[in-house]
């Protein structure tokens, strides 16, 4: 999920050197939420792991 959100990422940076604007905004923006969906798996998976050591 990491490596789309920097696919988009990417995808977002190229868009927006060469102007397309709404194109690159839609792009961060989808790099963004995966992001964050990313951070929130780890840290629920993170959780998880603690309380199946305990």
């Amino acid at each position: 999920m990491l490596y789309y959100a920097l696919v988009f990422m990417v995808i977002a940076i190229v868009a927006g050197l060469f102007g397309f604007g709404g194109i690159a905004g839609a792009s961060a923006g989808i790099a963004q939420i995966l992001f964050f969906i990313f951070l929130a798996l780890l840290v629920i998976s993170l959780i998880a792991g603690l309380f199946r050591r305990a």
